[in-house]
């Protein structure tokens, strides 16, 4: 399920606070995942996004490999 592109527009990486790209159609991620990619990068973090809801924890984000 695709988040909204207005709440794209306003989300930002909790990490280092650059915006998110959304990957929540794409199935170019780890076994199609949905999730928000950090822009930065320095960061590059990968946010999982469950039932349409991002989960923007540090500690559930996915590294860049």
């Amino acid at each position: 399920m695709p988040v909204e592109a207005s709440l794209i527009q306003i989300l930002a990486c909790p990490a280092c606070h650059a915006p998110l790209q959304d990957r929540t159609g794409d199935s170019s991620g780890p076994a199609s995942d949905p999730e928000l990619l950090c822009t930065s990068g320095d960061c590059g973090l990968a946010y999982p996004v469950r039932d349409g809801i991002p989960v923007l924890l540090v500690d559930e984000a996915r590294r860049p490999a």
